[in-house]
């Protein structure tokens, strides 16, 4: 029995997110699907996380075990010409028996895309707002971020983790032409994080929260005292990093 790692992208639209689901398509799903083809076996995969539906990943990584040799490079190949055009392995690799895709990662990177402008083209992929933001008090309350752990009041009620200590590692907003961008970086994020913080940090650029009302925020552990989500369209997971040792 062997282990690999898949390197994948995907766009989340017409998903009902990463998890296998009873009530629509999933990325896992369509990922097991075409590998119990390939393979000729049920071959359950583990993914580095969890995007919500219509959350998008520019690299998700998966691992699977299979008894069965096959040429990394040739499988990756053949899953791309079953897996649906929205869904691309970059590539297969094997790794050390006991590496998870999971428990191994070292951390996640996300990206949150605004736009101020109508584009016909991006409009599935960026979120529209109206009006200019205060990119500084934005990143000033996103720097208030590293001084917690605890962010309970972004999280998704009702979960089943057993802690929602999480270790922040870059938290910046940036602007493009017409767009702002939200870079965050953990080594684990909480259901619905991402949006949630995105949508508090929204309220500070319009000049309805101030830096002492973002501390009160993540102090409240309360998700009723943080602002609404975003929409899932405009995120992105853009990176999974591991240590090297679970390579081969």
């Amino acid at each position: 029995m062997k282990r690999y790692f898949i390197y994948l992208t995907y766009n989340g639209e017409k998903y009902c997110g990463w998890q296998i689901q009873p009530n629509g398509m999933s990325v896992q799903e369509s990922l097991e699907s075409a590998l119990a083809i390939l393979l000729r076996t049920p071959t359950p995969i583990v993914g580095a996380g969890r995007t919500d539906a219509g959350v998008h990943a520019r690299l998700m990584t998966a691992h699977f075990d299979s008894e069965r040799d096959f040429d990394p490079i040739e499988i990756t190949k053949r899953l791309n010409s079953i897996l649906p055009k929205d869904i691309s392995v970059y590539k297969v690799v094997e790794v050390k028996p006991d590496a998870h895709a999971r428990f191994d990662a070292i951390s996640r990177l996300y990206k949150y895309y605004i736009t101020t402008v109508k584009d016909p083209f991006l409009h599935h992929l960026k979120y529209k707002i109206f009006g200019d933001l205060d990119m500084e008090m934005m990143n000033a309350c996103a720097n208030i971020l590293f001084e917690y752990v605890d962010f309970t009041s972004f999280s998704k009620l009702h979960t089943d983790v057993k802690t929602n200590n999480c270790k922040i590692m870059i938290a910046k907003w940036e602007k493009q032409d017409n767009d702002y961008i939200f870079t965050i970086k953990a080594d684990r994020f909480l259901r619905n994080m991402v949006r949630s913080v995105v949508g508090t940090l929204l309220e500070a650029g319009r000049g309805k929260i101030s830096i002492d009302d973002m501390r009160q925020i993540i102090e409240a552990k309360d998700r009723g005292a943080a602002g609404t989500s975003v929409p899932a369209h405009a995120l992105f997971l853009e990176e999974v990093e591991y240590d090297n040792h679970i390579f081969i």
